[in-house]
């Protein structure tokens, strides 16, 4: 993984990914210099909230994960992404889309929709709509849109789509999730985590 800071540019081989138990932001630690076994104390960021981790441990698997949404080790690469147009509810974000079923809805702690993005529009359901992305036989993406089911529908170019209908959306194309805005890319994202 490389960070880059006003100083110059580091690599950190070992850094690890938790999150807040309180707001769920992401917090990232270098895990291989503490020894198994150990009790750290981190502080969000954001909140503020203190919380205790051990080093090393595993945490048990729930017998309650839905298989249709658990992450392999091995993550795919993200094929295209949705931009998330700035308004009054929410900062510009951009959601990569990885290939088959991709949820989309409003991020909350605990959330299924696997391609969610933070917003306080309560207009934007958990899981608002679907957005499938799969490969023809001439190695083109098709990324095909259905409605949740939501609340307040979800359009496409100004257009309803159904309950039980699904639309084909190419590059560029505007889907409306209450008062949010979404823009198609058949692009990867430009911030792509490894």
């Amino acid at each position: 993984m490389l960070f880059t800071f006003e100083s110059g540019t580091f690599l950190f081989y070992h850094m690890k990914r938790i999150r807040c138990p309180k707001c769920d932001e992401a917090i990232l630690f270098d895990d291989s210099l503490y020894t198994p076994g150990r009790t750290l104390v981190f502080e969000c960021p954001s909140c503020r909230k203190q919380f205790k981790i051990r080093v090393g441990v595993k945490m048990p698997q729930s017998n309650e994960a839905d298989p249709e949404f658990t992450r392999e080790e091995e993550e795919p690469l993200p094929v295209g992404h949705l931009v998330v147009v700035e308004n009054a509810f929410h900062l510009r974000q951009e959601i990569p889309l990885f290939p088959g079923k991709n949820s989309v809805g409003r991020h909350v702690k605990g959330t299924k929709a696997n391609a969610a993005f933070k917003t306080v529009d309560p207009s934007v359901d958990q899981t608002h709509c679907h957005i499938t992305v799969s490969v023809n036989r001439n190695g083109e993406r098709k990324y095909v849109l259905r409605d949740g089911p939501s609340g307040t529908g979800t359009f496409h170019m100004n257009e309803l789509v159904g309950l039980k209908e699904s639309v084909n959306v190419e590059d560029g194309a505007i889907i409306t999730l209450g008062a949010t805005t979404l823009i198609l890319r058949d692009t990867p994202p430009s911030d792509v985590e490894e």
